[in-house]
Order: structure tokens, then C-alpha cells, then sequence
């Protein structure tokens, strides 16, 4: 047995083996949380040591134990595998772009189906990848990759026709490779763009087009829809002006889900955002950027609370979303991983809960992930 000393012990750590005083005396059992009153009474006893086959694990280090389960599962490694495999690909074909080298066609086609495979094999698995697994790395690869598969998901939902969704994923996998011929000072800067700068920006759809119809050699729809994602509804946009439905709606569709993913996923200039608080700042354009009824629509297909979001709910239960509910986007399902006593439940095996059946059960707000286990009040 290993010994520690109680000095180093604190309240809500654990054992992952029973600790004892003596080789008699039982002090917790294990996974059992370690309380101020059981240390109180090691030191009124002058007991300096504690005795244990086990491994500590402190409360911060405890309560993240929920949220490493999300992402240990078979199919998560998995998709993780395959997410790989595709951003190599994709930063091949950037660098192939960037430096005007002849691009093998095939390869993109390959991507783009095999991201639609993906979705049809691994849908829940990905979207939570790309709403929590990509923090800290998303970049043009990723950007790419994610707006495909947001892109395919909404066009899915609203019954766009199987060939045209290759396009369409196509169109979203490539909207910003217009970018890659900008210059690189502008790309990398991390302050406030000038106005001429600002102006280069604003040239990339251009570029992505010319790639994609002239270099590529891609069908004049799949580039539209990259030259006029960055249009908006009110017409406010560029680098046309398009207003409502002259916009067409490949672009409509990549512009939300350019938007929502640049939102959730961190960028040199911010943190990343939960799924929540950006669905509910894409829920407050009011018809200014975005088309409402494909907002609808994503609405419908990923939900108030995104899947994967970390929600807390009326009765202090903490829980994931595990199914997104359609007919009734604030009331999903919800798996839970830390009870209303505040104790969690180990390796993911919480209760499921249908918020549109307990109708007594709400969510009370959403909870960022990186302030579970900091002492710090959730997060909405």
C-alpha cells in the first residue's frame, strides 16, 4: 500500500481503491467522496497518514470525468480516426491551392463523400466533435470540413435532392479557398484590419469562385454558391449586394452554417462559444444576414440545445443533450451526469431524460463545459 499524507488530502477528492487509517480501520471506500468532517476527524485523532492501493483524483479533475466519456466511446474514436484522416487531405489540397499547383479533383470528391458517409453512419458522434472535440484547433481545414457537414445536414432536413447535395457540400467544402490567395499578413493578423485590408477580405468569394470554376473545373452552381455566401438577406452584403431570393439557396444555407461554426469553434481573436449562445445569437438576426426559413430549418435540425451541449436543468441536475427534439427544440433529451445531490454518475451511466415528456423537468440554462469543476457558477 501506498501512504499519503492527510495534510495533502481536501474535501470531494476520491480513491480509486479504499483508504484506510490502519490496516483495520476503513476511512472511505472507494470512489467515495473524502468530506471536511472525515478530515476534521483525522486530525482530532492526530492520524498524520492515510493508507490506500488506490490513486487519488481531486473534485476538478472528478467532475470533468463526465465530459472525457463523451469522447471515449468506439464510434468517437472513430470519427476522430476519420476526421483526421480528412483534414490531412483537406491541408494537402490547401497548400496545393495556395502555392497555384495543379489540384487533383478526385481528391476533393472523395472528401466531400466521404464526409457524407460519415453523417450517415456516425451523425450524433460528429456533431459533437465539432461542437466540443475541435476547441483551440479549428483553422481552414477545419472551418471546411464543418460547414460541410452543417451544410449537408440543413439541406438534408429541408429535402434537397441527393445529387445536389454532393454540390452543395462541395460548394460549402470550398467557400472560403478564395482566402488562400490573399496575402498572408492579412490572414495572420490578429488586430483590427484596416480599411483596405478589410477590402482584400471582401475579394475572397471572388477568388473561390474563380478556383472552383475556372481551376477546378467544378459546374458554374457549385461555384455560386461559394461567390454568394457572404450575400445577407437584407441585401447588406457582398461582394454583389444580393438581397432575399436572388441569393441562391446553396449560399443561403453556407452562410448559416459558416456562421454558426466560426462561432463555436475558437479563432486567434476570441474564445469559442457553446452551441447554445451561438444558436441564440444566429436566432437574434431578425431577418438582417440570414434567410429565415433555412434558420428555421437549422433550427429544426440541430435544436436550441445543440446535441452535446451541457445544459442544467430546473432541479440542479446537470446533463448532455443527447437527441434533439424537432416539434419542441427547447425540451430534448437529455442524459444525466451529475444528479440533483450533485453527485456524478460514473462512466456515462446517467438516466436519459425526454424534457418533452417530465414536463416538470426544464432547462434552466446552458452550462459551458470548461467551467465544470472550477468553483465558478455555470455559464449561460
Amino acid at each position: 500500500m501506498k501512504y499519503y499524507a492527510v495534510n495533502d488530502l481536501a474535501a470531494g477528492m476520491t480513491f480509486d481503491a479504499p483508504v484506510y487509517v490502519d490496516e483495520d480501520t476503513l476511512f472511505v471506500p472507494e470512489n467515495v467522496e473524502i468530506r471536511e468532517q472525515d478530515l476534521k476527524r483525522l486530525r482530532s485523532w492526530k492520524v498524520e497518514t492515510v493508507m490506500s492501493d488506490g490513486s487519488p483524483k481531486n473534485a476538478d479533475d472528478r467532475k470533468n470525468d463526465f465530459l472525457h466519456a463523451v469522447f471515449t466511446s468506439k464510434e468517437y474514436k472513430k470519427v476522430l480516426a476519420f476526421y483526421g484522416g480528412l483534414r490531412d487531405r483537406m491541408n494537402k489540397v490547401h497548400a496545393q491551392v495556395q502555392n497555384h499547383e495543379r489540384v487533383e479533383v478526385s481528391d476533393i470528391d472523395e472528401i466531400v463523400d466521404g464526409l457524407i458517409g460519415e453523417l450517415r453512419e456516425r451523425r450524433d458522434e460528429l456533431i459533437q466533435y465539432i461542437l466540443y472535440g475541435l476547441h483551440g484547433e479549428s483553422g481552414f481545414e477545419e472551418n471546411a470540413l464543418n460547414a460541410a457537414v452543417l451544410s449537408v445536414l440543413m439541406g438534408q432536413s429541408i429535402g434537397v435532392a441527393q445529387h445536389k447535395i454532393v454540390e452543395l457540400a462541395t460548394a460549402a467544402l470550398l467557400h472560403d479557398i478564395g482566402m488562400l490567395r490573399l496575402p498572408e499578413s492579412i490572414l495572420k493578423k490578429e488586430g483590427k484590419l484596416t480599411g483596405s485590408e478589410l477590402q482584400q477580405i471582401k475579394t475572397h468569394p471572388v477568388h473561390s469562385y474563380k478556383i472552383i470554376t475556372r481551376e477546378l473545373r467544378y459546374a458554374d452552381t457549385v461555384g455560386q454558391a461559394a461567390l454568394q455566401h457572404q450575400e445577407r438577406w437584407d441585401g447588406d452584403g457582398y461582394p454583389k449586394g444580393l438581397a432575399g431570393e436572388r441569393i441562391v439557396l446553396p449560399a443561403r444555407i453556407i452562410a448559416v452554417a459558416d456562421a454558426f461554426e466560426a462561432m463555436v469553434s475558437k479563432r486567434p481573436y476570441r474564445d469559442s462559444m457553446i452551441g447554445y449562445r451561438a444558436m441564440r445569437t444566429i436566432l437574434g438576426d431578425n431577418g438582417r444576414r440570414f434567410d429565415p426559413d433555412v434558420l428555421k430549418n437549422f433550427i429544426r435540425t440541430m435544436g436550441i440545445y445543440p446535441l452535446g451541449s451541457i445544459v442544467l436543468l430546473n432541479n440542479a441536475a446537470v446533463g448532455r443533450v443527447v437527441t434533439v427534439n424537432p416539434q419542441s427544440p427547447l425540451r430534448p433529451s437529455v442524459k444525466i451526469m451529475i444528479d440533483e445531490t450533485g453527485a456524478e454518475l460514473p462512466n456515462d451511466s446517467g438516466d436519459i431524460v425526454d424534457l418533452s415528456a417530465e414536463k416538470r423537468l426544464f432547462i434552466a440554462q446552458a452550462v459551458d463545459p470548461k467551467e465544470i469543476g472550477k468553483g465558478k457558477p455555470p455559464v449561460e
